[in-house]
């Protein structure tokens, strides 16, 4: 592997790293698909689900079956638009902003844990490349045309 292109590289620890991050979230009884949804609300409430697919790089559609789910289990409610009646907002309720809570104060620990091995004078040049890589491909994964 030390002689292989960084774009590989790179595309098995995102993948890696995925897999990991999901195991990790399920222990704490969450989606990540439902934890970014919460963490959208908690940092922008009212949403639309069009602008939260757009955040997360997904359809309406996928938003829509999440958000299903965390409104079953309480912690969204959706509600009409007091100007426009047709749009329909996202909303976290108070178990939704108490679950979020609790869950991000512990997966902080459990994804620091995870990344320690990272040297914190690298952080720079890595913050960087991740940031570029998220530039280049966020709009492709879109469906854009670069």
């Amino acid at each position: 592997m030390a002689e292989w292109p960084v774009g590989r590289l790179f595309s098995i620890a995102a993948r890696l790293a995925t897999v990991t991050g999901v195991r990790v979230l399920e222990r704490h009884g969450v989606s990540p698909s439902g934890f970014a949804i919460l963490r959208a609300l908690l940092s922008r409430d009212g949403l639309k689900s069009s602008e939260v697919a757009d955040m997360m790089f997904t359809t309406p559609a996928t938003v829509t079956s999440v958000v299903d789910t965390l409104q079953r289990d309480g912690y969204v409610e959706r509600r009409r638009d007091q100007g426009d009646r047709r749009v329909v907002r996202l909303h976290l309720t108070d178990r939704g902003r108490a679950h979020i809570a609790d869950t991000q104060r512990e997966l902080t620990g459990d994804f620091r844990a995870l990344y320690d091995f990272v040297d914190p004078a690298d952080e720079p040049a890595i913050h960087r490349f991740l940031l570029a890589a998220i530039e280049r491909f966020g709009p492709l994964a879109k469906g854009d045309r670069q």
